[in-house]
Parts: C-alpha cells; structure tokens; sequence
C-alpha cells in the first residue's frame, strides 16, 4: 500500500491510496519495510509541484522515515534485519521504501522508530546549521524562530546542550511552552511583542550572537536589526513564503555573516558530515540532550489529516505517521 501523486496539487486532492508493486533494490541499495514515517513541510510542497527538487509523476511522496531492512541488493552494506533512518528523494509513503546508504543510519535500540523518524532531518539540519556553519559556542546568545517547529524544537535543544542562551520565538503562549519544555531560557510571542525590542532587552543590548531563521521575509529583515556584533544569522528556509533583500549596510556595519543552509546540498558537497553529525547526534541522545518532540502518531490512513496539522499550523516538534503494515 502507498499514498500516491499521478497530478501535483493541494495534497487534500492530490494524494491516491493505493496498491502499488514493492521496489527492487540495486547497486548498494536495500529495502525497509517502513514502521514510522516523519512528516516535513517540503512534503507538502513536493505533492503540489512546487519544492526545488521536483518528483517526476507518478511518485510516492515523502522523504524520512525509519524501519527495518528486508531486502539487500548484492553491494549493499546493511544485513536484513537492521534498524535504519533514511532520507530519501522520495518514496516514505508506502510499505516498503528503497534507502541509499549514504543518506541511511542504524539506530541505537533504546530508540524507537518514532524517535529515529523524527530525528534525521530536521536534528541533521540545527546541528550543521548552528555547530558547521554558525560556529555556535558556549554562552553565546542564539535566538531560534518558529522554536515550536520541528527544526526550531531540535536548534532549541541543540542549543541548550551546547551551552549557548537560548531564545525562541512563537506565535502562542502553548508553543511558548513547548520552547521552554525544550530549553529555550527566554522565549518571545511574536504576536504580543516586537521581537527586536526583546531580543535588545534580554541580552542587555548585545543582541543575539547566533539566528536560526527558517522563516525569512520580514522575520529576517528584523533579525538584522537585533543581530550581535560579528553574529552569524543561518537562513534555512522561507516558511513566511517570501524571500528578503538583504540591508548590506546592516552587513557592513556589525561586520555579521549570513549564512545558508540547504542541508540536501552535502549530500553532492560533502556526504561524510552527515554520517559526522548522526554519530554526534546519537551521543547527544544517549545522554538525553536532545529527545524528539512528536506532536501526534497518526495511522497511515490518516496520512492527510496528519499533512493537514502540519500545513494548518497546528502541530508542534514533528507529525509521525505509522507504516501501513502497523496495528
């Protein structure tokens, strides 16, 4: 069974379930059989034809997810049997999904499918973010927007394990206390407050060291303003829906860096960091640094409602979907 595009659109209309043929593996490839899928926004564009990367109909759609290996192909460096997470092009939203290697990591046993399906992405992304690109350190100031989010609850965790003063923004007391469930130490409801005159305030003027900013366009501008002398803001992404300009006054005038992050890109760049950054991860688990956050666990039949609470806004941390073959 698989959740099918054969015409992109709102993924209400778009998304068919149904029967379709298992994969073969090739080459180094194997075959999960999937127990847990992790839902993200870009799966949502991907079904509508509008993510950067686009899938060529018909496809199943979906990216992450975590399960068993039950076929090998003959170069293959996994055993059937073995636990995985994976980051694919495609292909979550069914019984079985062909992984990579390259983009596939066994998981420690004391982690559940859950866990390993709501971990991947959206941890490989703070943690190459904050620790690669921004340099983040120790009691450094690092302000997180949309820190209720799937990326924005890892960068909020991350952070704190890190050491760095976290502050976290969102849009509702309740996603409020999800930042500081997290580790957040200061949070900021954007709909209440200025953001800028906060951040100023909190810090006693310095402003934040550190911005993850997975949001863009006037969020971003604004981050210019309350951004520390030499700080680095991380632009990971547009969930406003526009992309800034940027005020290279601004730039030259606080000597800061702004820095991109599209995580997909090292899988071309430069694939050993993500196998660096899971071993990291995994330690910072086992410690109990960083824990998933999952909002809700839906069943594969109800894959379009699950979408519909991330789309909506309503979620929080990450959505999960089980595999069809669990109970």
């Amino acid at each position: 069974m698989a959740w099918r595009v054969h015409q992109y659109g709102e993924f209400e209309k778009a998304l068919v379930h149904e029967t379709c043929p298992p994969p073969k593996p090739a080459g180094k490839q194997g075959i999960i059989r999937v127990s847990a899928i992790g839902l993200n926004f870009l799966d949502v564009l991907s079904i509508a034809g509008q993510y950067q990367e686009k899938s060529p109909l018909p496809f199943i759609p979906g990216v992450e997810a975590a399960g068993r290996i039950v076929e090998t192909a003959e170069d293959c460096p996994f055993q059937v049997g073995d636990r995985v997470m994976t980051v694919g092009e495609s292909g979550a939203f069914a019984e079985y999904m062909v992984v990579e290697p390259k983009n596939t990591f066994v998981f420690p046993e004391d982690m559940t499918y859950a866990d390993a399906a709501a971990m991947q992405l959206v941890y490989q992304t703070a943690h190459v973010g904050l620790i690669h690109r921004a340099r983040l350190s120790k009691d450094d100031f690092l302000l997180v927007h949309a820190g209720a989010g799937g990326v924005g609850t890892a960068a909020v965790q991350i952070g704190q394990a890190c050491g760095a003063r976290v502050i976290a923004t969102a849009g509702s007391d309740d996603k409020l206390d999800i930042c500081r469930k997290c580790g957040a130490a200061f949070v900021i409801n954007y709909q209440k407050e200025n953001f800028v005159d906060s951040v100023k305030e909190i810090t006693g003027g310095h402003g934040a060291d550190v911005i993850f900013d997975p949001v863009g366009g006037a969020v971003f501008d604004d981050s210019t303003r309350c951004i520390a002398f030499e700080g680095r803001i991380v632009v990971i992404g547009f969930a406003s829906g526009k992309i800034s300009k940027i005020a290279t006054n601004r730039v030259l005038l606080k000597n800061i860096d702004i820095v991109g992050l599209y995580w997909g890109n090292y899988k071309k760049f430069d694939p050993e960091i993500f196998r660096k950054t899971q071993d990291a991860l995994y330690d910072l688990y086992r410690s109990g640094d960083i824990k998933p956050l999952i909002y809700r666990q839906f069943p594969f039949s109800a894959l379009p409602e699950a979408l519909a609470s991330l789309a909506g806004r309503k979620s929080y941390g990450k959505v999960i979907v089980d595999g069809p073959s669990i109970r």
